[in-house]
């Protein structure tokens, strides 16, 4: 039977309508972040425009949703978002150990001092075992303690030290106003803000472990591999409009500290402690340094190091019997752990398409 000379110009018609719809409803995505220096941007990402130019390019939607740390996280193994900026320790113990396969696109800094152990009288790492530490339990903090102890050959007081898990917006305020309070840990602007009050001193940072703190953008793989395609441009969308701010945030002068001071107004911070903490930080303003991290031997110790931190602690899952339960697979395809038990990973292939102009 042969087709209606009406049918061709009927099925163009109604393609035309369903690519008009698409446009006019593009696939929505959200992407949780908290406040830290080197998640601050996203936040400024959506209200320069920046985001909203790359989405539009790429024929999605982005919203730009802001949390508590913790909360953030909880949100993301919920699958109530997208997307969300995290620790490379965090992306492993909380998704990936709760069956989230998580992908890590974007390596956007490590901490290099921004993490602190913080004491009042004196005190010394040899000194805290029988202290108790304020901190955000089970994140780095705790790690960047640990480590602290080992790298100082305290290893053998761990069992003896006391958590009070206390979150990031309470332990500035919880240990300035508690002067028998003697040990907390976090991170900048909180320990910018607690290194004014009277007595504190910091007695170990990640500047220590450089590389070991890394601050991730990590997306659901399930979102990332959606048939349609729209998770790969949504990414693709965040990967560019993320470089295109960090090009203007390196500026040197007034033209870079404008946008410097923008940022910072997200979390209505100024514009001299935001620089403080960038000092602090080892920011990867290019794609092809962030990419080259993430293909680099470096990730692959700190990793094996991580994990093995968070096994010890129970932090991958109660019914996990061992480390390698929770598999990590690298952009050159090497894997710790258990090839069909991959859960975590690193992608540089969208950063590698940053360097290359190719977004």
């Amino acid at each position: 039977m042969k087709a209606s000379k009406f049918l061709f110009p009927l099925l163009a018609a109604a393609t035309l309508c369903n690519s008009l719809s698409a446009a006019a409803n593009p696939p929505a995505f959200t992407v949780g972040w908290s406040v830290y220096v080197g998640w601050d941007p996203y936040q400024y990402l959506a209200r320069s425009g920046i985001l909203r130019k790359w989405a539009e390019k790429y024929n999605v939607s982005i919203k730009i949703q802001r949390f508590d740390y913790a909360p953030s996280l909880d949100a993301f193994v919920a699958k109530n978002i997208d997307a969300c900026a995290m620790t490379n320790m965090e992306a492993l113990d909380l998704p990936a150990a709760a069956g989230v396969d998580t992908t890590a696109v974007i390596v956007g800094d490590y901490s290099n001092g921004n993490d602190a152990v913080l004491v009042r009288h004196n005190l010394t790492l040899k000194q805290v075992s029988d202290k108790r530490i304020l901190l955000v339990e089970k994140t780095v903090s705790q790690y960047l303690f640990e480590r602290a102890l080992v790298l100082n050959d305290q290893a053998a007081k761990l069992p003896h030290v006391k958590y009070i898990n206390t979150s990031d917006s309470d332990i500035a305020g919880a240990f300035l106003s508690d002067t028998s309070q003697d040990v907390a840990v976090t991170w900048k602007p909180l320990v910018s803000q607690i290194l004014k009050g009277k007595g504190i001193t910091s007695i170990f940072d990640s500047s220590k472990v450089p590389g070991e703190i890394l601050d991730l953008l990590a997306v659901r793989t399930e979102v990332l591999n959606r048939p349609d395609g729209s998770g790969q441009r949504f990414v693709k969308a965040l990967v560019g409009a993320w470089y295109e701010l960090l090009g203007q945030m390196s500026r040197q002068g007034p033209e870079g500290d404008k946008v410097l001071t923008a940022i910072a107004s997200v979390s209505e911070d100024t514009l001299a402690s935001y620089k403080d903490q960038l000092s602090t930080t080892h920011m990867f303003y290019t794609p092809q340094s962030a990419a080259e991290m993430a293909r680099s031997k470096q990730i692959k110790t700190t990793m094996e190091l991580v994990r093995q931190f968070c096994f010890s602690h129970g932090l991958l899952g109660d019914k996990t019997g061992s480390v390698d339960d929770v598999a990590i697979r690298f952009p050159d395809g090497g894997i710790q752990g258990k090839k069909d038990r991959v859960r975590l990973r690193f992608d540089s292939s969208y950063m590698e398409m940053a360097a290359g102009g190719k977004l």
